[in-house]
């Protein structure tokens, strides 16, 4: 098995964020030892903010974000996906599935002991973190979602979408840089945008992030949509708190909030905000997003 790792100078630099690297190793039974990278800053003892970023970003993502949680007295743990950012890269699509992206980020938290923690999740993070917080219900106090879902293939994703999967897989390139710059409003700067390409230096090193778009779940009998229905179960009896803020332009995510608040006891009461953005909610809107939550957990 080919697993890749990043080069570190290619991480040297980076605009906005100066948080020292820090790894853990997971262990799989078909790809053997993988190292996960991931941002720690603040109190050890404090309570988590666990921010997990999606497809095909990496914690950079949060950068706008992690001072402000900090700031306010919290923890905050902002892991690379494998595949992703520092994180190791195996190097062939197959051997990336959604059971695998949320073993993998399981085997972290537990590595960690990470407990007392709230969830903070967009497009895959979502995803990904829901199946998380269901599953491992104790170490989770708290969700917030942006731009997310939890899609189980009974029913149908949307023409934005569809449009995106079949882009990822014809398009030739896959400019990671490009591809975040496009899902905005276009105007990152060129430094931001070459932060996004740094965990990609050639094509091989974006299996991953080309395989994401075809593991979303779009049929009934996708192999990640019986676990995500025993999710969706779960959190139709989350009584914790539940904070969604999802953003008003994101074509992709439209309408994606209305089944949390409708179904999820945890939303009702909550001061549930509309961020001004696109799908990368954390560019545009990131520090109010920041200040929404830090209100609401410190108001808990």
């Amino acid at each position: 098995m080919t697993v890749l790792r990043t080069p570190d100078e290619r991480f040297n630099n980076l605009p906005d964020f100066p948080f020292s690297p820090h790894y853990v190793e997971v262990e799989d039974a078909d790809l053997g030892a993988l190292r996960i990278h991931y941002v720690d800053e603040g109190p050890d003892d404090a309570p988590v903010v666990f921010c997990l970023h999606g497809e095909p970003t990496w914690s950079f993502l949060y950068r706008k974000m992690i001072p402000h949680f900090v700031a306010a007295g919290f923890r905050v743990i902002a892991p690379d996906l494998v595949g992703f950012g520092r994180s190791d890269k195996p190097a062939k699509r197959e051997d990336y599935t959604y059971a695998r992206h949320v073993r993998w980020m399981r085997q972290l938290i537990e590595a960690l002991d990470l407990r007392n923690m709230t969830l903070v999740g967009q497009d895959w993070g979502g995803l990904i973190g829901l199946r998380l917080a269901t599953e491992l219900d104790e170490r989770f106090s708290a969700i917030t979602v942006s731009n997310t879902g939890l899609p189980t293939g009974d029913q149908a994703m949307g023409e934005a979408f569809e449009k995106w999967q079949r882009w990822s897989q014809e398009d030739e390139t896959f400019d990671i840089g490009f591809i975040v710059n496009l899902f905005g409003r276009g105007d990152l700067a060129d430094e931001v945008v070459e932060a996004y390409r740094a965990p990609f230096p050639s094509d091989e090193y974006k299996a991953g992030a080309r395989q994401f778009p075809s593991l979303v779940p779009t049929r009934p009998d996708d192999p990640a949509s019986d676990a995500n229905r025993k999710a969706w179960l779960a959190l139709t009896h989350w009584q914790k708190p539940m904070l969604v803020c999802f953003s008003d332009a994101d074509p992709v995510t439209a309408g994606a909030d209305a089944p949390f608040l409708k179904l999820v006891p945890g939303t009702r009461g909550q001061p549930h905000t509309t961020l001004s953005g696109h799908h990368f909610i954390q560019e545009e809107d990131g520090e109010r997003w920041a200040a929404v939550i830090i209100d609401w957990l410190k108001a808990a």
